[in-house]
């Protein structure tokens, strides 16, 4: 196969039963550094959604009767074809997303993990054999594809969302209608291309991008998608239940965060600071899993902040095809929101140290900013930034840092600093989170169950544990064996 450029992996056209499809209207996709217009892609609603579901459908059954080694070998050839094209698929992820090249290029190779990783799990999706204490009678358990899946993926990771929602549900025989976020839907479509020329059949992958809200809709009312997974905002996630009831889907949800970040008096300074440069300031702080509260022990408080406060001011800011730490927002009303989080904090007394307003860039940058003395009060505390800002709180114990981190509606992520082994297994287990990094502010992985509890979602994403959301369990009771 001849290599692929940039350009020809750029798909203006949504990809329905293994047509490139149009329509009338389309939705403009534009460049969050420079403003500019990429492309346009189709604007569909509900009946191409409908068609979307329905080729899904009739490509299910041949789908499910593959052999786990039929699926797992196109799943590898996905992967070998996004692997070959890492620099086509990074450029074109930083030009509709934003973020700095390099981590778009660290994107693709986590995504493609996922990809690696379930076509090896396609072959070990094993049942059980249960004797029972009649000799004339036996149980066995046998798992199955839930059927058509319904994927609705976010735009600050729109390449590596769509690979972890896809690659599971494809492995366990399961076929996919995707809905990309309208900001940044090249980068579904590129996976797709790829997709086609790996050879997965017509029907097996779709995806639509147009009216959230009138797919959404479709997706959520229509009984032939058995289940939706999605990664987004808490509200659109309860949005998507209530409207899924009436046809009792199954869900993955994996909604907001608030992570908090503990340092405590016997962390490495230099550790934890790096920890925070990590998990705060990657993808300029548009993670559902970055550090949004940053409590540090009063004894080593000043040290903290002045070593945090050094390191943010060397950050590198600009446009993301270029040699820089930050790139920019999304788009203006997320530099809105962090600024209103800024400003709030210092209303109730906080300080900036570094950074705090509108980059001079453009309207869509971001100063990286860290902020000292900020209290429970302030918003930056109580709602996710989504942007790089790092408010800084000082605790005095272990129980009364627990008690905050715990005090949220939140429950995805957490992290904290302690040399202490015995606090690390006492601390993990007390925070009220999905997930938690000791001496560590990077975390995922495709071999880690990714998800959260409480109002940030349930189900789990990667690991052996992730392709059982997409597989149902089926017992079978076998009599009059005597």
């Amino acid at each position: 196969m001849t290599h692929l450029s940039r350009a020809q992996l750029q798909q203006d056209l949504c990809y329905i039963n293994g047509q490139w499809t149009g329509a009338e209207q389309t939705i403009p996709v534009h460049n969050p550094a420079t403003g500019e217009q990429i492309t346009s892609v189709p604007l569909l609603k509900e009946v191409e959604t409908r068609l979307a579901i329905e080729a899904a459908h009739a490509a299910g059954e041949a789908w499910a009767a593959t052999s786990p080694k039929q699926r797992a070998g196109l799943l590898r050839r996905w992967f070998d074809l996004i692997i070959e094209h890492t620099e086509e698929l990074a450029q074109l992820l930083t030009e509709e997303m934003g973020k700095p090249i390099a981590e778009a290029r660290s994107e693709i190779a986590y995504g493609a993990a996922y990809v690696e990783w379930f076509a090896e799990e396609a072959k070990r999706i094993n049942g059980d054999l249960i004797p029972d204490g009649q000799a004339s009678r036996i149980f066995t358990v046998v798992k199955q594809p839930v059927g058509v899946v319904a994927a609705i993926t976010p735009w600050n990771f729109p390449s590596a969302m769509l690979a972890r929602k896809l690659a599971p549900a494809l492995a366990a025989g399961c076929t996919v209608v995707a809905k990309p976020a309208e900001q940044t839907p090249l980068s579904a479509l590129a996976l797709a291309k790829l997709a086609e020329i790996a050879g997965l059949p017509a029907g097996v992958i779709n995806i639509v991008t147009g009216d959230p809200v009138a797919i959404g809709r479709e997706l959520c009312s229509n009984a032939l998608v058995r289940k939706i997974t999605f990664t987004g905002s808490t509200n659109v996630g309860k949005l998507l239940i209530r409207q899924s009831a009436d046809t009792v889907k199954r869900l993955s949800m994996e909604l907001g965060g608030n992570a908090p970040f503990i340092v405590f008096d016997d962390a490495d300074l230099e550790l934890a600071v790096t920890g925070a440069m990590n998990s705060k300031f990657r993808n300029a702080g548009q993670t559902c899993v970055c550090a949004n509260r940053l409590y540090v022990h009063a004894s080593v408080y000043n040290q903290f902040v002045e070593k945090l406060t050094d390191r943010v001011r060397k950050l590198r800011v600009g446009n993301g095809a270029e040699d820089v730490d930050i790139g920019p927002l999304i788009d203006s009303r997320a530099v809105a929101k962090a600024a209103s989080h800024v400003r709030d904090a210092v209303a109730k007394g906080a300080t900036v140290l570094v950074g705090g307003g509108v980059h001079s860039l453009g309207e869509n940058f971001f100063e990286p900013t860290v902020i000292r003395d900020v209290t429970a009060q302030m918003l930056v505390t109580q709602e996710e930034t989504f942007g790089p800002v790092a408010p800084v709180v000082r605790f005095e114990d272990e129980a009364d840092v627990i008690r905050q981190a715990n005090a949220t509606e939140f429950g995805l992520a957490g992290y904290f600093y302690s040399s202490n082994h015995a606090r690390a297994w006492r601390v993990a287990r007390a925070l009220e989170c999905g997930m938690v990094g000791i001496n560590t502010g990077l975390i995922s992985s495709e071999v880690m169950p990714f998800g959260g509890i409480k109002q940030s979602g349930f189900g789990r994403e990667g690991s052996h544990y992730g392709i059982d959301d997409y597989l149902i369990i089926k017992s079978l009771c076998h009599g009059d064996l005597n």
